[in-house]
């Protein structure tokens, strides 16, 4: 009986390349650093976003993304090879949807969209097929010869993102996609986002402020003052607030805050219209805030799960309610 052959030792599989990757990108302006040494990694076919609040560095993120702007520093990664910011080849399988409106809206939506094939070279048979798949998708096909100036801010949302899928590009980079959104076109918006990935393999890349868009992502990369905190999954950033959050409402935040720490001894979190606190057990808390002051000196208590905004504000001491100064 011949003797077993002795068993191969495979190599593993190599891991594959990020599909677009950033190496310690730094931007000023002037003597305002807005970008300080950012560096991050997106996997083939993931949905990865930039959470942060209005000056938090994002648009100038995405503006380099794009292909706008060149950074001061750093160095830009695409399928693990090093790329110029505004190299043609990135442009060219890179979708690209900004946060503010930038249709023709005088051109048709038909006409928007062969426009943009025209600017990427479609050829013309091809780009007039693509351009009806995408108006139908969008549910724009009866729409097609109107105006897209007329259009409400839901559809002018479906059809730039169908402009910028036109050219059929592996990347696609969006700047607050649902900034302004009703709940209905906010649903809409993500589901046509997901059903890319899905269906064509797509990599999704995105900037937002809020929570709710963030817990879509596969992965967040928390942006704070131009630096990332933390990058994780949204369960992972969750997990980092433990136990149960209190949400107190008060007429003066900032004196409740001070009578919390001094009777209970609690940690307390200053809101805009009352204070928070996090503890396991939260429930358990309710009557003892509510014996510890008089009757009408709290609005209301609610208790509930972290959100991904309670994990922005105890990884970076900010609100994503912040504005732009």
């Amino acid at each position: 009986m011949a003797a077993a052959l002795p068993a191969l030792a495979l190599a593993p599989p190599p891991a594959a390349a990020p599909a677009l990757a950033a190496r310690d990108l730094t931007f000023r302006f002037g003597d305002r650093e807005v970008l300080a040494g950012v560096s991050f990694e997106v996997m083939p076919g993931e949905i990865f976003g930039f959470l942060g609040p209005n000056g938090a560095g994002k648009s100038t993120l995405f503006s380099i993304l794009a292909g706008l702007l060149p950074p001061a520093s750093g160095a830009l990664l695409a399928g693990g090879a090093p790329v110029a910011a505004r190299d043609p080849a990135l442009r060219a399988r890179t979708g690209v949807v900004f946060q503010s409106p930038s249709l023709d809206p005088k051109l048709s939506c038909r006409e928007n969209l062969l426009l943009a094939a025209s600017l990427f070279r479609v050829p013309r048979a091809e780009a007039r097929e693509r351009v009806e798949r995408l108006l139908a998708g969008a549910g724009l096909a009866d729409r097609a010869r109107e105006p897209a100036g007329r259009l409400s801010g839901g559809l002018k949302r479906r059809l730039e993102l169908a402009r910028a899928l036109v050219h059929r590009p592996a990347l696609l980079i969006l700047d607050e996609p649902t900034n302004g959104l009703d709940a209905a076109a906010f649903a809409r918006t993500w589901a046509t986002v997901e059903a890319l990935r899905r269906d064509e393999g797509l990599t999704v890349l995105l900037t937002t402020h809020r929570p709710e868009e963030a817990e879509r992502c596969d992965r967040l990369a928390v942006l704070a003052r131009g630096r990332v905190a933390a990058c994780a999954t949204p369960e992972a950033l969750r997990s980092r607030v433990a136990g149960d959050v209190l949400e107190v409402e008060a007429d003066d935040p900032g004196a409740l805050a001070v009578e919390v720490r001094a009777r209970l001894g609690l940690p307390v979190r200053v809101l805009p219209r009352g204070i928070a606190v996090e503890r396991e057990r939260g429930h358990e808390l309710v009557p003892r805030l509510v014996e510890a002051f008089p009757p009408g000196r709290l609005r209301s208590v609610a208790v509930r799960r972290p959100t991904l905004a309670d994990a922005f504000l105890d990884l970076t001491g900010e609100s994503l309610a912040v504005e732009e100064g």
